[in-house]
């Protein structure tokens, strides 16, 4: 299957909260790093989502925000992945940022070319992403 999402995480769930509209779905990668995904209940239902299934957790590039530094801000976004720049490749208005995490899963983002300047990135940047649980999408092999 050929997808458009250039953030594709491989794992085994780790842990569902379950509730009556929404569910929280825990996805722990190989390499250790872990997404949150917030799905209807009845995806995990549909899907029979359990702990210990494996499963992937797809996000779009422009979902994915790039943060440079130490801000001092807390954010909601409940996916906050540490990781380091690896390249980046200016278009004319976007470049997209490819970011590697240390669990070894790369990330990549969409951002103007504008903030690619103003965060300063450069490939060997520690960086780190954001994107929100709600922003995951959740697939499992049939």
């Amino acid at each position: 299957m050929n997808i458009s999402a250039r953030n594709v995480f491989s794992g085994i769930i780790t842990d569902i909260t379950v509730g009556p509209v929404n569910s929280q779905v825990e996805l722990t990668t190989a390499g250790g790093d872990k997404i949150i995904a917030v799905v209807t209940s009845a995806s995990v239902a549909e899907l029979e989502l359990a702990p210990g299934k494996p499963a992937n957790a797809y996000v779009k590039a422009p979902w994915v925000i790039v943060l440079a530094g130490h801000p001092g801000i807390r954010f909601s976004a409940r996916n906050h992945l540490e990781g380091s720049v690896q390249q980046i490749v200016k278009g004319a208005v976007n470049s997209e940022v490819a970011i590697q995490l240390p669990g070894g899963t790369p990330v990549y983002a969409v951002i103007t070319n504008e903030a690619a300047l103003e965060l300063a990135l450069k490939p060997g940047a520690p960086v780190a992403v954001l994107f929100k649980a709600s922003h995951v999408i959740l697939g499992v092999p049939t």
